[in-house]
């Protein structure tokens, strides 16, 4: 099956600790492996053990990547909406932000990015679990962005999670309901 993927892809996934940041940044750079030439994960960590500033950048792309560390990217996941004005700023002119809705505040906000208000949250909580909220909004950018083929992060999941077959399907069943979210958006 044939993908047309662009030839370089980069998102912010940002939160605070315990939100699955870093774990939907490696599942989405591992995915990226057998797609790319070249891949990069750089995670960022604040102070605090839980609870504080993380993010972390992935660049997917088939040229040399120059940085792994970007002041501003194409997309940014952010999976904390009360950090909507922190963040905001790191994505490009005509980029794409998604961001989950709970705790969402804007004021006007920038027009010259296209925003995608997701109920990740409260859809993790409907599956039973708020922990898989990440994927939710995974789904939704990988929907949103088609940088990848969806069967490379299905398999990316297993490859993590096939050990834990009840972690897996709820992993699978929030992924597919963000690409749910993307599609009605």
């Amino acid at each position: 099956m044939e993908h047309n993927s662009p030839s370089k892809a980069e998102v912010i996934a940002a939160g605070l600790g315990g939100m699955g940041v870093i774990m939907a940044g490696q599942v989405l750079a591992h995915a990226g492996l057998s797609h790319y030439k070249h891949v990069s994960w750089a995670p960022s960590y604040a102070v605090q053990k839980r609870g504080g500033d993380v993010h972390c950048t992935v660049v997917l792309s088939q040229e040399e990547i120059a940085s792994p560390l970007l002041d501003q990217a194409q997309s940014l996941m952010l999976f904390d909406g009360g950090q909507y004005g922190l963040f905001e700023g790191r994505v490009r002119p005509g980029g794409l932000m998604i961001v989950e809705k709970a705790g969402l505040r804007t004021s006007g906000g920038r027009e010259d990015i296209k925003i995608i208000p997701v109920p990740g949250l409260e859809v993790a909580v409907a599956l039973g679990d708020s922990l898989v909220n990440n994927f939710v909004l995974l789904g939704v950018y990988i929907a949103s962005t088609e940088v990848l083929p969806v069967e490379l992060v299905k398999a990316e999941l297993q490859r993590v999670y096939g050990a834990k077959p009840e972690r897996l399907a709820l992993n699978q069943e929030a992924f597919r309901k963000g690409m749910e979210l993307a599609k009605a958006s």
